[in-house]
């Protein structure tokens, strides 16, 4: 602010450069979403790490593809995912209840979420020797009979105004369970003994519920819930992902909406192929309902299933659906070279395959290509890759400016970036000097991807420009509060044919 002169001397007063460093967003965060047989239903799960979705989620299961496709994903170089649970409505939350001296009960134990899983723990109480108002509340695993404690919470109350209060206490503590003292209740537990009483599931069905699978039209509500609540729709109180990945779907029109989400959310669908496509079933391009949506800017289509192996199954390999192995790959892709390239190639090697469920020649894949379907192949020395970088706007006939894969994430990434960057702007006075500000600091976001080489062109004037005057910008807009940027950058496209000519030389004639 303006310095206050009030003596002869020298005055400092210090002036905003108006530079605000656009920060650009992460481009690999995936979404997965499936049955699973633990995990929070109210919530898209975070997991870094396949130790954390073991933890989280129940690891591999052998009646769900969403284990293995995040396995696949971290085994190829994935770093981040949100898991969308989803589960029957007849799904079991274990509970038990603990009582008191009177064999009254007094605190019902409930699992945090719904599933068999709970049932292999148990809940102990001791009441202090010096205060039997207080309890100790010991959650433990049971282990071939073994009791193992896994969580421990001293000195509750179940008085509600003590800082103490156990439904506060393990409500907020604990990963495992929920407590609720039961009305008119005031005495704590009476102490346990081994064997402590364990969570149990009510009623004669699986605690589980039934197993929900890709393509059934439960399934598909759960994932996809009419009303925008639950499912996918959670995904819109995390701060971001990029991809999302539903393993083993492959209904047209489900997927087409499940396009038009991720269009909406600048984000990016890896779809799979049907587990019995053949180039015959193929070889005019994916549904027609997959391709006509704008959506389908944001989408990529995966054909053959990958062979894997099978730890549940003493590792003799099997098909999987190939999103989980593509989310990996576009995350080790975007670490090592950027988001601008594509995600295929001699560099793009599956870990953890023996094979494809489809071998293809390069004419079968001639046929697949110009269709935007994206072959995974065989080459004898490099092993199993990804063969294609086409969104679903990729075939040839329609001549797309998205109809590379790296194209649009890189236009994405832009996007989203520009988006969460220029925030500051709203409210300022819209005039010249706020117009500098934004072609400034726009200018050096694109001015360093230049650098990196995410363009085209030798110089910055080939590569990008960035617009924000009185011609973009009129009176009109500003009376009505609008600022409007312009942004443009010539992409990097990939090689996908490569032509070698090769011309024999005459022998020299001497003249």
């Amino acid at each position: 602010m303006p310095v206050a002169v009030s003596y002869p001397g020298v005055y400092i007063e210090e002036i905003p450069s108006g530079v605000r460093t656009l920060t650009g967003v992460a481009t690999s965060i995936a979404a997965f979403a499936g049955w699973a047989p633990k995990g929070p239903l109210d919530r898209a799960q975070l997991v870094l790490s396949w130790a954390d979705f073991e933890r989280q989620c129940g690891g591999l299961d052998g009646r769900s593809y969403l284990g293995y496709a995040v396995y696949h994903f971290f085994s190829n170089g994935g770093q981040q995912a949100y898991i969308v649970r989803v589960a029957a409505a007849d799904a079991q939350t274990a509970e038990v209840t603990l009582q008191d001296g009177a064999k009254k009960d007094v605190l019902k134990i409930t699992a945090k979420n719904p599933g068999g899983w709970a049932t292999a723990y148990a809940i102990a109480s001791k009441q202090r020797g010096d205060d039997k108002t207080r309890f100790r509340l010991v959650v433990a695993n049971v282990r071939n009979g073994t009791e193992v404690t896994v969580e421990t919470f001293d000195n509750l109350s179940m008085n509600k105004i003590d800082s103490r209060f156990v439904e506060r206490v393990v409500d907020n503590g604990s990963a495992i369970v929920n407590a609720q003292v039961l009305p008119g209740v005031t005495t704590p537990p009476a102490d346990t003994l081994l064997p402590s009483p364990k969570l149990i599931n009510k009623g004669t069905e699986s605690a589980d519920g039934t197993v929900l699978d890709p393509n059934s039209a439960d399934f598909e509500k759960a994932v996809l819930p009419v009303g925008g609540s639950g499912g996918v729709f959670l995904l819109d109180r995390i701060d971001l992902f990029n991809l999302l990945c539903v393993p083993g779907e492959t209904n047209p029109a489900f997927l087409a909406n499940l396009e038009a989400f991720c269009h909406d959310r600048r984000a990016f669908l890896i779809a799979d192929a049907p587990a019995d496509a053949t180039l015959t079933s193929l070889q005019n391009g994916p549904d027609r309902s997959l391709t006509s949506p704008e959506g389908a800017n944001n989408a990529a289509f995966y054909f053959p299933w990958v062979n894997a192996p099978d730890q549940l199954q003493e590792n003799r390999p099997r098909p999987f659906p190939p999103c989980g192995f593509a989310a990996g790959l576009y995350a080790k892709t975007d670490a090592n070279r950027g988001v601008w390239k594509a995600p295929a190639g001699t560099e793009a090697g599956l870990t953890g395959v023996t094979g494809v469920a489809v071998p293809l020649t390069d004419k079968e894949n001639g046929v697949l290509n110009p269709q935007a379907i994206n072959c995974i192949r065989n080459f004898a020395v490099y092993g199993t890759i990804m063969w294609g970088a086409r969104t679903l706007q990729g075939n040839d006939e329609r001549g797309s400016e998205w109809k590379y894969i790296p194209v649009r994430r890189t236009a994405l990434y832009i996007e989203e970036s520009l988006f969460r960057g220029l925030k500051w702007v709203v409210f300022e006075p819209n005039d010249e000097p706020l117009w500098a500000q934004i072609r400034l600091n726009v200018g050096a976001f694109m001015q360093n991807l230049f650098r990196q080489g995410a363009f085209q062109g030798k110089t910055p004037k080939e590569a990008y420009f960035v617009k924000c005057d009185k011609e973009t910008t009129t009176q009109n807009d500003i009376n009505l509060g609008i600022v409007n940027i312009v942004v443009g950058f010539a992409p990097l496209k990939p090689a996908e044919f490569v032509i070698i000519k090769l011309q024999q030389m005459a022998g020299q004639i001497e003249v």
